[in-house]
């Protein structure tokens, strides 16, 4: 007759197998995890590659191609801790550079079930396979979801775009801003539409979204439209710098929404467009003059690198000069404020990285089904992009930037007493 010791022992020799089978449960959906991601990964590097294989230098080499394996890194998941080594991506291409969808760069650990679902969904996994997904990375979390699940996210984040959008601007005040329009497919329209896209810096030197609007393509009345609409809603304060490509449509309009605002145009912009008006064989060499100009420590300097490449490629390729030229001050205006913004204010590319993920999410799905789905997702991504941005260098100098101090390039300028 078994005793009450005997009827303990039972039990807990019952807990302690369970315990092991759950452990040994875990481990094989971690192992599954690491192998799911790693195939995943290589065929994105085999795609992006292939892609890309037709693209040769001066000496008929690939520009793109596969170079070994990046450091091992660990991510974080519902599972536990899952290593990742991923191949490494050598792209020769001016302005390009390989960056996974799957597994972005800085990643340490995967995000909420809250917000894994929107970001797996953004980064191309179909709504019929998002269960397959989840119950890879997050195992017995994930029961219960599926496509279904999906579709309703979307209509709530079409909602809380269409709250976000209307939200009250007043006493908000946006130093410097970031402009671009990114391109889109809709499969149940003709016409790609434009989405414009506003990043703000606020006086602490935090980033953060400012508008997003469906718009026709880039032109004067879609941003004159998104300008008003911010003043409407009570941003009184113009910013002091906007910074963006050469689209005519934002700097028309910010002539006559904000006639205060300096222009910046985008320095990474300028270089593909003067690129592309050179042979290839000139591009490394080219490149690196252009960076000779931007990365000079004082105006003056920079004019002397352009000077220099005046001389190395105005009379033979007088276009790709003319397309620099042409926008001088616009490109050195970063010069007129403090130094330590200088690598926020060259380029707009906050909003040109952030976004990638969204333009990979529409070649998967071969474009999303409506404008209101599109703009949900891009709210959506842009949201989960905005807790990642980084704060600007010396945000203290920001109070100095709104009280209207100047700065020659990049330091302060004391005014003398009378």
């Amino acid at each position: 007759m078994d005793t009450p010791n005997d009827k303990i022992i039972e039990i807990k020799a019952a807990q302690q197998a369970s315990l092991v089978c759950e452990s040994l449960l875990e481990e094989t959906l971690r192992a599954g995890a690491q192998r799911l991601l790693a195939e995943a990964i290589e065929a994105e590097v085999e795609d992006y590659v292939q892609r890309h294989a037709q693209e040769r230098d001066g000496r008929g080499r690939r520009l793109v191609v596969r170079n070994g394996h990046l450091p091992e890194r660990t991510l974080q998941t519902g599972l536990g801790a899952v290593r990742v080594k991923a191949p490494r991506v050598e792209d020769g291409r001016a302005g390009q550079r390989f960056t996974s969808a799957i597994l972005p760069r800085y990643l340490r650990k995967v995000p909420s079930l809250e917000n894994l679902i929107p970001t797996l969904y953004l980064m191309g996994v179909s709504s019929s396979d998002m269960q397959r997904a989840l119950e890879a990375i997050l195992g017995p979390g994930a029961r219960g979801l599926s496509s279904t699940t999906v579709v309703r996210l979307k209509q709530v984040w079409q909602q809380e775009f269409a709250d976000w959008n209307g939200r009250d601007l007043s006493g908000k005040e946006y130093v410097y801003v970031w402009a671009d329009g990114i391109y889109f497919n809709v499969r149940c329209e003709d016409a790609r539409p434009c989405i414009l896209v506003l990043v703000g810096a606020l006086a602490d030197g935090t980033k953060e979204l400012l508008a997003i609007a469906d718009g026709e393509r880039e032109s004067k009345c879609s941003w004159n439209e998104v300008l008003r609409d911010l003043k409407r809603r009570g941003l009184a304060a113009p910013p002091k710098l906007a910074v963006g490509d050469g689209a005519l449509g934002f700097w028309a309009a910010l002539e006559e929404q904000w006639p205060q605002t300096q222009g910046q145009r985008c320095w990474v912009h300028k270089t593909v467009n003067v690129l592309d008006k050179l042979p290839k064989k000139l591009h490394g060499t080219a490149k690196q003059a252009l960076h000779e100009i931007y990365l000079s420590d004082t105006r003056a300097h920079a004019g002397e690198a352009f000077a220099a490449f005046e001389k190395s490629y105005a009379d033979k390729y007088p276009k790709a000069w003319q397309c620099l030229d042409k926008d001088r001050a616009a490109l050195l205006a970063f010069y007129d404020f403090p130094a330590a913004h200088w690598v926020h204010l060259r380029t707009s590319n906050v909003i040109e990285s952030s976004f990638s993920m969204v333009r990979h999410r529409t070649r998967q799905t071969k474009g999303c089904g409506s404008r209101s789905a599109t703009l949900g997702m891009v709210y959506k991504l842009g949201r989960e992009c905005e807790t990642k941005w980084r704060r600007l260098n010396s945000h203290q100098l920001m109070s100095k930037v709104i009280q209207g101090t100047r700065f020659a390039d990049g330091v302060e300028v004391h005014q003398q007493a009378a």
